[in-house]
């Protein structure tokens, strides 16, 4: 006898505004999350598709998939672990941090080719269509200097009070951990409670990210994005340093 089938790809059409995407719950078990295939990365489909929990990932030859993983994986920033090591860095590395300087920059030293890796799901087209909600001032980035090099950063897309983040660099030791310290703190100051990690990595279980049910994060979606973002969001406060020592809570 033949196990069960597997439900069909969702095929979405290039241009078709205001398409909408198949349910959450329609995701595939296997590959964990994948539900749907084409489209486009236009603004208007991106930031639809971040307000239900769905992002794009896919790698050059194949067509834009989207994903909407069960569990998720998501990061408290007021929960962020910083070990010995990296207080010693934060403290002693000589690193800055700015928001929003140079996404572009960032976003391909995301894409370029990682030590051990064959490729980067970072296309040229993921590189634009980021770069478009950027200036659209939906996507955002964070950068890590060191004597005046940009060391390390990280981007992601912000929806309501929730940052989704993408990716992250680091050229030196520490320095994406440095930024995302910085981030957290600055989270945590305007009242973001979530970063959405989307899937797990050992880089940031280590450093406080847990999965939760995919129910439960498109329940605190749902609340985060109806609301707005502040006044204050992204930008760079030099009074907030990250191992100040009355705003963390999982401290390692």
């Amino acid at each position: 006898m033949s196990g069960p089938t597997r439900p069909m790809i969702t095929w979405l059409h290039a241009g078709l505004v205001g398409e909408p995407f198949p349910s959450p719950s329609q995701a595939w078990l296997e590959p964990n999350g994948l539900l749907a295939a084409g489209g486009d990365l236009s603004l208007a489909r991106l930031l639809r598709a971040y307000r239900q929990g769905i992002f794009p990932w896919y790698e050059p030859g194949q067509p834009i998939l989207w994903w909407s993983p069960d569990p998720r994986t998501v990061l408290d920033p007021a929960a962020l672990r910083i070990s010995r090591s990296l207080r010693k860095s934060i403290r002693n590395g000589g690193f800055e941090v700015s928001f929003d300087r140079d996404f572009e920059a960032v976003v391909r030293a995301c894409a370029a080719p990682r030590p051990g890796a064959s490729g980067t799901w970072i296309t040229v087209e993921m590189r634009h269509a980021y770069l478009r909600l950027h200036q659209a001032g939906h996507a955002h980035s964070l950068e890590v200097w060191q004597h005046g090099e940009l060391v390390g950063g990280l981007y992601g897309v912000a929806v309501g009070r929730l940052f989704c983040g993408e990716s992250m660099f680091s050229r030196v030791r520490d320095a994406s951990k440095v930024g995302l310290a910085w981030l957290c703190r600055h989270l945590v100051a305007w009242e973001w409670p979530l970063i959405d990690s989307q899937t797990p990595t050992p880089h940031m279980l280590a450093m406080g990210a847990r999965e939760i049910p995919r129910e439960r994060f498109l329940e605190r979606l749902r609340d985060l994005t109806s609301r707005a973002p502040g006044a204050d969001a992204w930008q760079f406060d030099p009074g907030i340093h990250p191992l100040d020592a009355d705003w963390r809570r999982g401290d390692g």
